[in-house]
């Protein structure tokens, strides 16, 4: 889609969700919290408490849910966000496109638009403009390869 890839996945309803083990492995209490097929998602207040965070990967790991998407509204962006899964053996992903399946149904109900800009902010980090498309969402983002190959079957 012009410079951007663009990917149409399923988008991923959360239902509200209560777990004391969320806040004591994130080491912060959600102001919100929700899961769904896979993954809790932790909403809090502020971008800046999405940075702050230190979870306990060892308890992350331990929850009943693959993986924990933390989201705020962001600073310059819609929303930012953090993916972990240590019980899928990935400390913190990058940039996480399946997170965003939840994450755009969410904020776009709770921002009243469409189209979103949102921001990963891990270490490496990533822009996307996400699009919600009634059971489905449209993740853009920009990608560099980094390797070629060819697999004969």
């Amino acid at each position: 889609d012009g410079e951007w890839f663009a990917m149409d996945f399923p988008a991923w309803e959360g239902k509200p969700a209560r777990s004391a083990a969320v806040a004591e492995a994130l080491g912060m209490a959600p102001v919100e919290l929700l899961s769904n097929q896979r993954d809790y998602l932790a909403i809090f207040e502020r971008e800046a408490d999405i940075r702050a965070l230190v979870p306990d990967f060892d308890k992350l790991g331990k929850l009943d849910r693959a993986g924990m998407i933390v989201s705020a509204p962001g600073d310059e962006v819609d929303f930012v966000s953090r993916f972990f899964a240590p019980a899928m053996g990935i400390r913190e992903d990058p940039v996480t496109g399946s997170a965003h399946c939840a994450l755009t149904p969410y904020w776009s109900k709770r921002l009243d638009k469409v189209t979103l800009n949102a921001r990963q902010i891990s270490a490496r980090g990533g822009e996307l403009v996400c699009e919600q498309r009634g059971e489905r969402v449209i993740i853009r983002g920009r990608a560099a390869f980094y390797l070629e190959g060819t697999i004969k079957v």
